[in-house]
């Protein structure tokens, strides 16, 4: 049985798939989003936020099929300025959190009309504006693809797919544990603010790791 061009080889596809579950796991600061919104605004606020982490993801892959995630990453002045949006974008979550204070301590029904819809652009942007998923898509991706397969270009767009589709297990769990930590925050104030500065500072210094990033 011919498989579809778009589909990689089994092995291939199972290297490829260990891979995506390490990743999957490795903090950075999509997973820390999900874990703030989730303990700030609930189960619906986390799932909103890594929805919009997906969309972003889809965004990439569709790129990256086409060649463009190629073509940015090798442009140092058009990655630059991805590069310094993106750590102004993680430095603005930071400085919202320290300022505002999470949806903990907000009016409930203010965080239940509006922060589902946050939630989603968050997890959206901060995937968009974040170069390293780019460099992902350019370094990583194509070890998985044949530089001369004539169907590589649906190859990435579907290991972009699945890596979304094996994350989601990964991440799923970890926002339901962390809606059960929401109540127990919720009876504390001290607890609350001190949960606003730990997400700051992990933003905060997410933001100077990504300054720090290389194209090469």
């Amino acid at each position: 049985m011919t498989l579809p061009g778009f589909l990689p080889e089994a092995a291939t596809l199972a290297a490829y798939t260990v891979a995506v579950v390490v990743l999957a796991i490795t903090p950075g600061p999509d997973l820390t989003l999900f874990l703030g919104q989730t303990i700030s605004g609930g189960r619906k606020a986390g799932f909103a936020a890594l929805a919009g982490a997906c969309t972003g993801l889809i965004v990439h892959s569709s790129v990256a099929a086409v060649g463009l995630s190629a073509l940015l990453a090798a442009s140092p002045k058009a990655f630059l300025v991805l590069k310094w949006v993106g750590a102004a974008y993680l430095a603005w979550l930071a400085y919202d959190a320290l300022r505002n204070g999470s949806g903990l301590t907000r009016d409930p029904a203010t965080v239940r009309e509006r922060g589902i819809r946050r939630a989603y652009i968050k997890g959206l942007m901060i995937d968009l504006l974040n170069p390293k998923i780019i460099l992902f898509f350019v370094t990583f991706l194509p070890q998985f693809v044949s530089v001369n397969d004539p169907d590589a270009g649906g190859k990435l767009f579907f290991l972009g797919l699945w890596y979304i589709v094996f994350s989601l297990p990964c991440v799923i769990p970890i926002i339901l544990t962390a809606e059960r930590i929401a109540g127990w925050l919720k009876g504390s104030q001290r607890a609350t603010r001190l949960f606003d500065y730990v997400f700051a500072g992990v933003m905060g210094g997410f933001a100077m790791k990504l300054l720090m990033t290389q194209t090469r």
